[in-house]
């Protein structure tokens, strides 16, 4: 017999926004939404990590839904490149490839130096941080908590929520796509959960940006990028267990 736990971010250790929750009505509110959007956070999390194969049965039995909504979720997570799914193979989460990686990397950079470009020309700019230098001191205290998901959520918040003061929902829709798509690459290369962005890197851009320190801004976002890309090490693939990704007991 299986029983199923609750799925969702409600039984996690954290108070942090889940990665889905980060763009208004970016799903619609319907079976197919919910799985998309759990799907997409465990991955989010590094509760699933790349390469994990994801069964319709499987996940019929956690969501309890039927198969056509689970395809449906794994069709719009696979358009949204968070999933790839196989010929006479079935669905994976996604797994980057080096070319894929450097141009991603590449991107966000040249975005993130966009959107501080942009941030440097509000009127009420120093307004606007004080939204981020809170999220930054809960990046710490989760850090320093060891609330491992809650800091893994915080640290992608961080650059979308910078994007989202620019109330540019193109902008804030391409900035949640690169960092979903950044995050995988890291739980792909790192070791789970050792590594995240630094959120004393977060807070020095901070406070370059509150001093309109236009090229100090730039370089350190430039370094802090680097550094995210520069700190993943190879490490032996990890196939982890679905049903352990959503709280699901076997008994």
């Amino acid at each position: 017999m299986l029983q199923i736990g609750r799925y969702g971010s409600s039984h996690l250790d954290t108070d942090a926004p889940s990665a889905s929750s980060l763009l208004e009505g970016a799903k619609p509110d319907s079976d197919i939404g919910r799985v998309y959007s759990e799907i997409f956070d465990a991955v989010m999390d590094r509760r699933l990590l790349p390469g994990a194969k994801l069964t319709e049965t499987t996940l019929c039995d956690i969501f309890s839904c039927s198969r056509t909504v689970v395809r449906g979720a794994l069709a719009a997570l696979a358009h949204d490149k968070i999933v790839s799914i196989e010929a006479n193979r079935g669905a994976f989460v996604w797994k980057p490839e080096a070319k894929e990686t450097m141009d991603i990397f590449e991107l966000r950079r040249d975005v993130e130096c966009l959107i501080i470009e942009k941030l440097l020309k509000l009127p009420d700019l120093n307004e606007k941080l004080q939204t981020l230098y809170a999220m930054v001191a809960r990046e710490r205290d989760a850090f320093e908590s060891g609330k491992r998901i809650s800091w893994i959520r915080l640290s992608n918040a961080f650059h979308v929520e910078m994007a989202r003061l620019l109330d540019n929902q193109v902008l804030t829709e391409l900035m949640h796509m690169l960092c979903a798509r950044t995050s995988l690459i890291i739980a792909y290369h790192d070791t789970p959960g050792e590594r995240a962005c630094s959120f004393f890197e977060h807070e020095d851009i901070l406070n370059l940006l509150s001093n309109y320190d236009r090229d100090g801004a730039l370089r350190a976002m430039q370094h802090h990028l680097e550094a995210c890309e520069h700190r993943m090490s190879d490490v032996d693939e990890v196939q982890p267990d679905p049903w352990q990704a959503f709280s699901v007991q076997r008994t």
